[in-house]
């Protein structure tokens, strides 16, 4: 049983709000020899961090690792955000096309290759290298 409890926050039913911009201010990442993928990864694992704070009312310098480890139980039994593809945003749902019947369902193994589709948890890699991110961001900010 997660320790929801203590902290008092219901995290089962904790909806991430979709707000806010990737306008992160990346440039000494940018500078290391790594992918340029890499920025938009750390950004956008801060940007759920900062989402969180702020449907919390926490500024972001002012966390309790309670509030992270609150942030990790949330990444564990939270869905991940559905999305509406950018074409659709801003249309009634009558007229955004439902989604297509023939794919596998989320975690299923593909008919074709074999290799199992994206599930609808945030998967372990994805939990361990967003807090990764966020000490390597909190330790950054410390020096």
């Amino acid at each position: 049983m997660l320790d929801e409890q203590r902290s008092g926050r219901d995290l089962r039913n904790f909806v991430l709000p979709e707000l806010g911009q990737l306008l992160l201010y990346l440039k000494e990442l940018m500078a290391r020899d790594s992918s340029p993928l890499t920025p938009r990864s750390y950004g956008m694992d801060l940007l759920r961090w900062f989402r969180f704070l702020w449907a919390l009312g926490i500024e972001w310098d002012r966390a309790t690792r309670e509030d992270a480890r609150d942030f990790m139980l949330w990444m564990k039994v939270a869905d991940k955000p559905k999305r509406i593809h950018w074409r659709h945003r801003g249309k009634a749902l009558s007229e955004v096309p439902s989604p297509r019947s023939d794919r596998p369902a989320p975690g299923t193994p593909n008919p074709v290759t074999g290799k199992h589709t994206v599930g609808t948890k945030y998967s372990p890699a994805t939990r361990a290298h967003c807090e990764t991110v966020l000490r390597e961001f909190y330790n950054f900010h410390l020096e």
